[in-house]
């Protein structure tokens, strides 16, 4: 009983930082996520379907989009596939004690419009990547979307015991790590010789740069507010490490082990790599100035210390990480 106790005490805590950053991340719908009538749209990137030329202007995308090598494109729909499992994140992010205390999608509450206008702009994303794969002819798209549906009948976990601190830590992160995977994407399309693929792909990473600079921000303010929850929650979430949100794609199905086959891509190509997870680590260790925070007490100051040195160590694993030899193509015609 001892140790419940703790554990709803310390959520009680993070729910009154959480209520008091309320108007601020309210604020920040309004300046840093944008109205639906001023947002790009997936249909600004593709053939215009209505138009005469139409079919024309998709013979060109599918010519463009035949010079990508077979693993960009598994990196791509398995990039697609994360972003169109959309239900499940605005459903995760509602249950953190906290953020939606009313239980509706119509609460004013900051944290509650912020969950819609954010995960209404991620939206977009899984849409464009779509309708390009489509087109494009490249994917088996039947085999797609049955990877989508599973992905969202399977459910989303990050782990963070439903602790609005260790969530936002989790976003921090994997924004980040989200936008790294787009631009490095982009940037194996442009070589490739698909320059609007590119543009897609750079596009989709500056909305996960906004984003990721929105919940970092939030988080800096809880550093300042209660740095010792903070550090704490830090280190909790680094500690059970950071799981994609993809990671259930494959459960349940004929291929469990299809996102292992994904990330083992990922790596291969140098989308999304171990030294990625440590620079990303490095990066907002840094941000957060954990290595010169003052006044911590017992644990948190445990806390600090295992933060201070967490990229170093992941930088070394990564160094010792073998590419893989083989890998297994998934999705394609």
């Amino acid at each position: 009983m001892k140790g419940t106790e703790t554990i709803n005490y310390e959520l009680e805590k993070n729910l009154e930082v959480i209520n008091q950053l309320d108007e601020l991340v309210g604020e920040t719908v309004d300046t840093v996520l944008l109205d639906p009538d001023d947002c790009w749209q997936p249909t600004d990137f593709l053939p215009d379907m209505t138009l005469p030329d139409a079919l024309d202007e998709v013979k060109k995308l599918q010519e463009r989009a035949a010079g990508i090598p077979d693993t960009i494109i598994t990196s791509l729909i398995g990039n697609m596939i994360t972003e169109e499992a959309l239900p499940s994140y605005q459903t995760y992010f509602n249950l953190l004690e906290g953020i939606n205390p009313e239980g509706s999608l119509l609460s004013e509450r900051g944290w509650v419009r912020w969950s819609k206008a954010w995960t209404a702009e991620e939206n977009r994303h899984g849409d464009l990547l779509n309708k390009y794969l489509y087109l494009s002819g490249r994917a088996d798209m039947k085999k797609v979307e049955q990877t989508i549906h599973r992905l969202i009948y399977n459910g989303f976990d990050p782990k963070s015991d439903k602790d609005p601190f260790q969530a936002i830590i989790y976003t921090s992160f994997q924004e980040r790590a989200t936008k790294v995977s787009h631009v490095n994407t982009g940037k194996l399309a442009h070589k490739a010789g698909d320059d609007s693929l590119a543009r897609i792909c750079k596009t989709i990473a500056g909305d996960e740069a906004r984003h990721e600079k929105a919940y970092k921000s939030f988080m800096s303010r809880i550093f300042e507010i209660d740095p010792n929850g903070a550090v704490l929650a830090f280190e909790k979430m680094m500690r059970k490490q950071i799981v994609m949100p993809a990671v259930l794609m494959g459960k349940g199905g004929s291929n469990p082990t299809l996102f292992d086959q994904f990330s083992a891509i990922t790596q291969k190509i140098g989308v999304y790599t171990g030294w990625d997870y440590a620079r990303i680590i490095d990066h907002l260790v840094k941000l957060w100035k954990i290595e010169t925070l003052t006044g911590l007490e017992g644990p948190a100051a445990k806390a600090q210390e295992y933060l201070s040195g967490l990229a170093g160590r992941y930088m070394r694993l990564a160094d010792r990480m073998k590419t893989p030899d083989e890998i297994s193509l998934a999705w394609l015609k």
